[in-house]
């Protein structure tokens, strides 16, 4: 029999370690399945462990690298009692009290379970592309623009994100390239309109990325045109995939629902369709994606689980 928590966390994020951390404050004594080690954002620690600089989260004048910031979140949270495991979280039953998680070798009971999994950005899948992530390659324009101004980039994509991406990258950069598979953009007409409208923009039509050209920092492209087959290079240094996000919530279908695109449907704050399981971080919100907003979505959920449990006939289990 698994011993049974006050609350379990699932995902270790900016969300994750901030549900963490307000639960432990309150005594709940939280378990964090953080994740397994791996290349993408499911990781410990999350999304943030694939960049570098981050200048835009408060409290850090001269900014922070991404692990960094994830293992002082950590060490916070550790300070005031949670408690880790470095395991990624395979089954979910969530039709009855208490909830029950499994690992692939171990299984663990909740009375309530916060769920910060996380989402992932569609990448390209190029090994050139995962040995520059963070080093000019990126998945966020509103988290690295910042520090390609005056310089050519490009953007790769044709959807309302890419040109959304390319429109806000001409507040910093000379020149923005836009590279789409097709002869035309999938963008909104009105995204469309502002795109062609912006001197800035230009644009790259039939043509993927074959190479992302650097050592240690992006240099260029190396580009196909997908109709002849004819090869380009294109001088940037700087490129921001925008092809798509996609939430870490597989896991979780059956169990309590998602909308159309996968991500979990919260409600009053961060609570699910099930009593006493909560999401927050960018598995519920498609929108904001920052570190700070899924920060705040893990205090939200934090107190949230603590009201609930304090609502129910049980007493907290003690430690």
């Amino acid at each position: 029999m698994a011993d049974l928590r006050d609350v379990l966390i699932l995902g270790s994020g900016p969300a994750g370690h901030t549900a963490a951390l307000y639960t432990a404050r309150a005594n709940l004594h939280p378990l964090v399945l953080e994740g397994e080690p791996s290349s993408t954002s499911d990781q410990p620690g999350g999304q943030l462990m694939l960049t570098t600089d981050v200048e835009n989260y408060p409290g850090f004048v001269d900014g922070v690298q991404g692990p960094e910031l994830m293992t002082i979140f950590k060490e916070q949270a550790a300070r005031f009692g949670a408690e880790y495991l470095t395991v990624k979280a395979t089954e979910v039953d969530f039709s009855k009290q208490p909830f029950t998680v499994r690992s692939h070798d171990s299984e663990y009971q909740a009375r309530a379970v916060i769920i910060a999994t996380g989402a992932r950005s569609l990448m390209l899948g190029l090994e050139s592309e995962r040995q520059l992530l963070g080093y000019g390659l990126s998945t966020c324009a509103t988290c690295d623009g910042f520090f390609h101004r005056g310089e050519n980039i490009a953007v790769v994509g044709g959807g309302d994100s890419a040109v959304e991406e390319a429109l806000f990258l001409t507040r910093f950069a000379d020149r923005v390239t836009l590279i789409h598979r097709r002869d035309a953009l999938r963008a909104s007409k009105i995204m469309q309109e502002r795109a062609f409208k912006n001197d800035k923009i230009e644009f790259r039509w039939d043509s993927v990325v074959d190479e992302v050209l650097g050592d240690t920092k992006v240099s260029g492209l190396r580009l196909r045109n997908v109709k002849n087959d004819e090869v380009s290079a294109l001088d940037v240094t700087g490129v921001f995939v925008a092809i798509g996000h996609a939430p870490n919530t597989d896991l979780f279908r059956g169990h309590i629902d998602l909308d159309d695109a996968g991500y979990i449907l919260t409600h009053d704050g961060t609570n699910t369709n099930v009593e006493g399981v909560f999401a927050c971080g960018d598995v519920q919100d498609h929108v904001y994606r920052q570190a700070v907003t899924a920060a705040g979505s893990g205090c939200m959920a934090a107190i949230d689980a603590e009201r609930w449990l304090e609502s129910q006939p049980q007493t907290p289990t003690n430690w």
